[in-house]
């Protein structure tokens, strides 16, 4: 008995030997690589065409990188994947029964887009927080905006920035002003059921909101790209 349970032992500990070489050494490959695809983007391509375009940090607008900070991560640059501030709030409004709120992290959404699957289940959850802290550890705060920039849907078979400034303004992802940055951002927790075109009252709403916040954050972020990358630096 005592031989087998050694024997479980030395498996167990061999897997998660072998699984934390191996996640390793695909966060540090994906550290310098433009990402190929994800998992959302194989299911979406069975039923539709995919519009994906990578583009470098540098090619993507300054006014979005600090849109979709203030709108879904306002403590990108301080927290390390997890923000536990954010947690708490969003455990508060949902006790009080106001509209529920979740407090996932840019790094969070990135491992969940890049190296994970779509769903609710607490194993991906799990795994999710665990690839969080592998790339915070090992990915700058520049190369995670860069990712979840490239490969966040922004509508139906619509992934990354430039996709989706092609798509709906006809322009480049380095050309789009402060309203087309809100606009984008105000629509990434459900891009397909809102519209960055055609914006209904909700999304006006948070694109307003969005651009006070950007205001808040300072007037020269959204117009000089170097603070921006400053601050991500």
């Amino acid at each position: 008995m005592k031989k087998i349970t050694n024997q479980i032992i030395k498996s167990v500990a061999g897997f998660v030997l072998l699984f934390n070489i191996l996640t390793l050494l695909w966060v540090v490959v994906y550290s310098f690589i433009p990402i190929p695809i994800t998992k959302l983007m194989l299911i979406e391509g069975l039923e539709k065409e995919i519009k994906y375009e990578w583009r470098e940090l540098e090619d993507i607008s300054g006014r979005l990188q600090l849109a979709v900070m203030c709108a879904e991560d306002q403590h990108f640059l301080l927290h390390e994947g997890l923000d536990f501030r954010s947690i708490k709030k969003a455990e508060e409004v949902n006790k009080r029964g106001g509209n529920m709120r979740g407090a996932s992290t840019i790094t969070q959404q990135v491992a969940k887009n890049v190296f994970l699957w779509p769903d609710r289940t607490y194993t991906r959850k799990a795994a999710e927080l665990y690839f969080s802290l592998l790339i915070e550890m090992i990915w700058s705060k520049e190369r995670i905006m860069e990712v979840y920039l490239n490969v966040a849907e922004f509508g139906d078979g619509i992934f990354g920035a430039e996709a989706a400034s092609q798509a709906y303004f006809k322009r480049s992802a380095d050309g789009i002003s402060i309203t087309q940055a809100a606009r984008l951002a105000a629509i990434l927790p459900s891009p397909k059921r809102y519209s960055a075109v055609n914006p209904s009252p909700y999304v006006q709403q948070r694109v307003d909101w969005i651009k006070k916040q950007m205001w808040y954050w300072g007037y020269e972020m959204t117009y000089d790209r170097s603070f921006v990358e400053k601050m991500i630096k």
